[in-house]
């Protein structure tokens, strides 16, 4: 299987989920980054390894198939 039509391919609802919570953890990081407040430095280390996991769960959970019938 080719990886576009594995990502054209219909997703298991578990990682469609999975891939939402990715997405919510990818934007929750990006406010954290993009704060126009001065914010300590951990929040904002901990807003790039948010967007780095919700990143990769996203990307994982898309490629994920359900098996042929």
């Amino acid at each position: 299987m080719k990886i576009i039509d594995r990502l054209k391919a219909k997703t298991p609802e578990f990682y469609r989920k999975l891939r939402n919570v990715g997405m919510g953890l990818a934007a929750a990081g990006a406010v954290l980054v993009a704060a126009p407040i001065a914010i300590p430095a951990f929040l904002v280390t901990l807003g790039g390894y948010l967007i780095v996991a919700g990143s990769v769960a996203t990307a994982v959970s898309q490629t994920v198939t359900e098996a042929e019938k």
